[in-house]
């Protein structure tokens, strides 16, 4: 699984989505494991179908992201696009786009008391790994314009705005 998980992000979402795979310690798997190995343990699902399904999935994911400068672009002529920033407070504090919010109870309930669906919405993360989950739970919700920026703030540092502080968290 970790070859999948490395060739394909999303694979874990794709799976727990359409088989409930992976999502709680009861249908989870270990990273050793093969996917046979995990679709032979969950009541025998075709391999074919279950890869198949995860590549399609990768394909979607790949739509949710926007390029930094595409970013920019779409900023200058749309003031209206939301960023919602999914870091740490503390280091939303240190580093952050300019007109970004903070990810918090009372900006999911604005999101979500907005009464439009096609208001556009990116998420932000560090380097844009862990957005995707935050533009799909949005997405599910019923929010139709909903992006994740590729690379997360330290590609918009590097690629948009430069003068943007980037940092390193953990090892």
């Amino acid at each position: 699984m970790s070859a999948v998980l490395a060739t394909f992000p999303g694979a874990q979402r794709a799976l727990f989505r359409r088989y409930h795979i992976g999502g709680c310690s009861s249908c989870g798997f270990q990273p050793t494991e093969t996917l046979a190995e995990v679709c032979e343990r969950n009541g025998g699902l075709a391999v074919g179908e279950v890869l198949a399904h995860i590549q399609s999935s990768h394909e979607q994911d790949a739509r949710i992201f926007i390029e930094p400068q595409e970013l920019a672009e779409w900023r200058r002529q749309d003031p209206s696009v939301r960023l919602v920033d999914i870091r740490s407070r503390e280091e939303f504090e240190a580093v952050q786009i300019a007109g970004s919010l903070l990810l918090s109870q009372e900006v999911m309930r604005q999101i979500m008391a907005d009464g439009s669906n096609t208001r556009p919405l990116v998420i932000v993360d560090h380097q844009g790994r862990n957005g995707l989950d935050a533009a799909a739970y949005y997405l599910g919700h019923g929010l139709q314009n909903v992006r994740c920026l590729r690379g997360g703030i330290d590609a918009w540092a590097q690629e948009v705005e430069p003068t943007l502080r980037r940092y390193r968290v953990g090892p």
